[in-house]
């Protein structure tokens, strides 16, 4: 029997020279789909080289702790690479946990997928 093939999580497109992530999953809370997530979020700055990332949450209902994880390692990698992460389409409930965790002063945050494309102008 062989190895299923591991599903992609994320759903990138390029526009312009910002790469935006979509995420598939509306519920980000199953550590297996987080290992695999973080891995391909590191994969574009990792292998591919990417330097400007915007991750869009218009479709992520739920957010786990582990997850918040993946991403801080995800803005560190991209800053140590001369790149930039920015954040947007985040709902309420779960921007208020990047509130209460201080992480909103951490990531860049924009309401929308335009203005989060603006803030790498």
């Amino acid at each position: 029997m062989s190895a299923e093939p591991r599903k992609r999580r994320l759903e990138v497109e390029e526009i312009g020279d910002v790469t935006v992530v979509n995420f598939v999953d509306r519920k980000i809370l199953d550590e297996q789909n987080i290992q695999i997530i973080g891995e391909q979020l590191f994969e574009l700055v990792d292998s591919e080289g990417k330097k400007k990332i915007l991750l869009d949450f218009k479709n992520v209902d739920y957010l786990s702790s582990a997850a918040l994880g993946k991403l801080i390692t995800l803005n560190k990698k991209a800053n140590t690479s001369g790149g930039k992460l920015v954040l947007c389409n985040i709902r309420p409930e779960i921007k208020e946990v990047f509130e209460i965790t201080k992480l909103d002063k951490f990531f860049k945050i924009k309401d929308d997928e335009q203005v989060g494309l603006q803030a790498f102008a």
